[in-house]
């Protein structure tokens, strides 16, 4: 006859369980709480010398300094973005591979690329980095100093003024469509680039007449005379153009663009691991060299919570979605 265990028995057997089962939980608390353990790879899916690089870049240090190990910049440029994006979406969810997340990558491209099978909204958002107004610039050539005025000017010729654009289905090309729908559709055609390097050099030439880019891209141009910048898409005028109006000083008040850079991590990534990553971020922007390298380049300092990251992500996600659908924009 099998007698029943007595109560001592019972706890004792309940110990040695409970006891077993924090010895196979030890590994994954420590692993958790020792993260992290090497180096941080920060992935740009964008090549070296770019807007994105250089937010990645300008953080690099700082971030390194509040985890205590390297942070590591990895180049993965192609396909507007898509690559490096791809990279990370496929990556172990483990806080060692982060991106550093590009706004038309990340809510433009989804829309603007057919086909294209990944979803940036996968990723976790993590924390802002920066963000940048786009100016509306003119070759010197052209008379206008205002967005009003340039309007009047396009209207006055015979045929389709030409505007370039880093890329096709870029968000300078999709806020210069904007800005027509604006306007009331002047007649204007686009010449799309490979970056926004190779669109400069044309537009310095005379090559077409006016373009939209990120202040922190065209800053040096204008500052050399070589463009005429005539607006700036924030709610605020930019320091590096104190004296540029913005689009809605010039009665465009929906006009309002920024693009951005943050940080996002591969879905699943643990929420403990996420705060810290954030906490690096914002330690490394509370830096006053780095806020004043930021700003002297024509961008603005970020600075987040993971949560409010989320909510600019998505936001713009469908924000660009329906400028996209309604002027039928497609990447080159």
């Amino acid at each position: 006859m099998t007698s029943l265990p007595t109560a001592a028995g019972t706890t004792g057997r309940r110990a040695l369980l409970g006891a077993a089962g924090l010895a196979l939980a030890a590994p994954r608390l420590a692993r958790a709480q020792a993260w992290p353990a090497r180096a941080v790879t920060l992935v740009v899916g964008f090549p070296p010398g770019g807007q994105t690089d250089f937010a990645a870049r300008i953080v690099q240090n700082g971030m390194s300094a509040a985890l205590g190990v390297p942070v590591v910049v990895e180049n993965r440029g192609g396909a507007g973005g898509n690559i490096g994006t791809e990279y990370v979406l496929r990556a172990r969810p483990d806080g060692y591979t982060l991106l550093a997340a590009n706004s038309s990558a990340m809510a433009i491209n989804p829309h603007t690329f057919p086909g294209m099978t990944i979803n940036p909204l996968d990723l976790v958002s993590v924390g802002l980095a920066l963000q940048s107004a786009l100016v509306l610039c003119v070759h010197p050539s052209v008379p206008a100093r205002t967005a009003p005025e340039l309007v009047a000017w396009i209207k006055a010729q015979n045929g389709p003024v030409q505007y370039g654009t880093p890329a096709a289905g870029s968000m300078s090309h999709c806020a210069m469509e904007l800005f027509r729908d604006r306007v009331g559709n002047p007649a204007m055609q686009d010449i799309p680039y490979r970056g926004s390097g190779p669109a400069m050099q044309d537009f310095i030439a005379g090559r077409f007449s006016a373009m939209f880019d990120a202040a922190s891209v065209v800053a040096p141009f204008v500052k050399a005379g070589q463009v005429r910048a005539i607006a700036v898409t924030g709610k605020e005028r930019v320091p590096a153009f104190p004296d540029v109006a913005t689009v809605g000083e010039q009665g465009l008040n929906d006009l309002i663009i920024t693009s951005w850079i943050g940080i996002s991590a591969p879905k699943g990534t643990p929420a403990e691991v996420v705060q810290r990553v954030n906490a690096a971020l914002n330690q490394a922007l509370s830096d006053p060299a780095v806020r004043e390298r930021i700003s002297g380049q024509g961008d603005e300092p970020g600075g987040s919570t993971p949560e409010a990251f989320d909510t600019l992500v998505r936001g713009d996600h469908a924000r660009w979605g329906r400028v996209v659908k309604e002027k039928n924009i497609v990447a080159g």
